[in-house]
């Protein structure tokens, strides 16, 4: 949507406030609220956390996080990771450490970044168990809680070294994610006060954010890097549904719009012409069966999971619900990925076979007898999700003659925290926009132990020693070989129901010019111009 992170409204992924902490008016509308000429209104999701970067780990959070802050590299629009604030990052023979240099840079305050503002933020990250801790992993002194990674050392004020347990090939790739932005010296005053109103270092700053309604950024003066706005900002609309957000957009109250509710997948293409956009992109969709949930643990869940997958009609619901902007799934990362294979092994899994469910499930019944009431798949409202987890249910239901349905909660928010809190007791949405393009990104924030988003609990020690050994690859190929090695554990485990990839589906008013969907299915905010 955690995307990024988990994915709010495709998700993703993806993958952040406060002058006006709270708006008592929850109000869909864009109109209004002091947007100014140059203003590009778009929409977006109420944060689930404050924003800070190593926090935040959800769509609604993540673009405006993303337009905060800025990191060592960032993500061109085709996926290619550029320097952003470092000068250079550069491996040892074995690429174990890296040593980094950064340019002359600032917070939007005025102060310089420096070293520390990094080192200091991973380690809070890592010391006050952040929802991106583990993407501090595999640096040396990496414990949970732990006060200073021993793998961090601040050389000058614009040199910092990173030693890592193991190689890592694509590690400067990797830093462009949110979670390894730096922090400016006051956060630790207030870290939650902080990440209402924040200190940035980004291409904006935070102008407004009200909460349950809009956010808006404007441009950052002092920042110097790759990303300058072409506007005067950018105001956030969190809308209580795709519907309201896709009439403001019609009707010229939206300029930008990133998903297109499948009410108007029929027409969308019509309505805005050549202002419309359906492209591939890093977007993965799935549902959680957790192995807490009765039924659905050791060898009975394992078949219940594999019976519910091969009861879900994949390629009808894409085409009915979706009408050709969703490709069914045939592995748990994304076709615009280096590497990508449809030929995994176990995939077959995914595979519409009524017969084998039936089998399989009362295989599961021999081990437990199913007394639940029902299957339920919770989702967020907001979301436009409603008309495929209504459709998916009732493949489930109809195949295996058990009772399915959809549990809606009314925002994205009250279902992420649930989700966080390990309060949920019903089966859920799940997916992921990708941080970095990388099949290791989808891999292990979602799966690996203690992983970042791994909001199933799941465990194995073959697909996580297997995920090691592609993230220590010496070469592409090996690293390929190795991912789907590790995917082929997943299909034997399904820790997660993978259902469909997404196209970015979305459009754009006449107000505005320059609008380029990116890699990761958003918006490149900072390019847009308004007429």
């Amino acid at each position: 949507m955690t995307l990024k992170k988990t994915l709010a409204v495709v998700s993703a992924a993806s993958l952040p406030l406060t002058l006006a902490a709270c708006g008592g008016d929850d109000s869909s509308s864009a109109s209004g609220s002091g947007a100014g000429d140059n203003y590009v209104i778009v929409n977006g999701s109420e944060p689930q956390n404050p924003l800070i970067p190593a926090n935040t780990n959800e769509t609604g959070g993540g673009r405006i996080v993303d337009s905060l802050y800025s990191g060592l590299v960032y993500y061109d629009g085709d996926g290619e990771a550029q320097n952003e604030l470092a000068e250079s990052i550069e491996p040892n023979d074995d690429n174990t450490e890296f040593t980094v240099k950064l340019k002359e840079s600032t917070f939007s305050d005025g102060s310089p970044v420096t070293a520390n503002n990094f080192v200091d933020a991973w380690n809070y990250a890592v010391a006050n168990d952040q929802l991106n801790a583990s993407f501090f992993s595999n640096i040396k002194g990496f414990k949970e809680g732990v006060e200073k990674l021993e793998g961090l050392k601040v050389v000058d004020d614009h040199t910092f070294t990173i030693a890592l347990n193991s190689p890592e090939q694509d590690f400067p790739a990797q830093l462009g994610y949110s979670a390894f932005y730096p922090l400016h010296e006051s956060a630790y005053d207030d870290m939650d006060a902080y990440g209402q109103n924040p200190i940035t270092n980004g291409p904006y700053k935070l102008s407004e954010w009200n909460h349950n309604q809009d956010a808006t950024v404007v441009p950052n003066e002092e920042y110097k890097g790759g990303q300058t706005p072409q506007n005067d900002g950018i105001k956030f609309v969190f809308y209580a549904s795709q519907d309201a957000g896709y009439a403001d957009l019609l009707s010229g109250n939206l300029d930008v719009l990133d998903a297109v509710p499948d009410s108007a997948f029929d027409v969308y293409e019509t309505d805005l012409g050549e202002r419309a956009v359906n492209q591939p992109t890093a977007v993965f969709q799935s549902f959680t069966l957790g192995e807490n949930l009765e039924h659905f643990s050791g060898e009975e869940g394992a078949l219940r999971r594999q019976a519910i997958s091969h009861a879900i009609n994949r390629e009808e619901i894409t085409e009915t619900i979706f009408k050709g902007t969703r490709t069914p799934a045939k592995d748990f990362t994304s076709p615009v990925l280096p590497g990508y294979s449809e030929d995994i092994k176990g995939n077959e899994v995914l595979k519409y076979d009524p017969e084998k469910a039936k089998k399989l499930w009362a295989e599961a019944d021999k081990i437990k007898k199913w007394d639940n009431p029902s299957v339920e798949i919770a989702y967020n409202s907001d979301g436009g999700h409603k008309s495929w987890v209504d459709a998916t249910a009732n493949s489930i239901k109809n195949t295996l003659g058990i009772e399915a349905v959809g549990a809606p909660y009314p925002d994205f928010k009250s279902l992420r925290d649930e989700v966080t809190n390990r309060t949920i007791t019903t089966a859920f949405r799940t997916g992921w926009q990708a941080d970095y393009p990388s099949q290791g990104n989808f891999l292990a924030p979602l799966y690996k132990t203690g992983g970042s988003s791994n909001d199933g609990d799941y465990s194995n020690p073959e697909f996580d020693k297997l995920l090691e050994e592609a993230l220590t690859a010496k070469s592409d190929d090996e690293a390929t070989k190795k991912y789907n090695e590790a995917q082929a554990v997943l299909f034997q485990d399904l820790p997660a129901i993978p259902l469909w990839y997404s196209n970015a589906t979305g459009g754009y008013s006449e107000n505005v010019d320059n609008v380029v969907f990116s890699w990761k299915s958003q918006p490149v905010y900072y390019n847009i111009t308004k007429k």
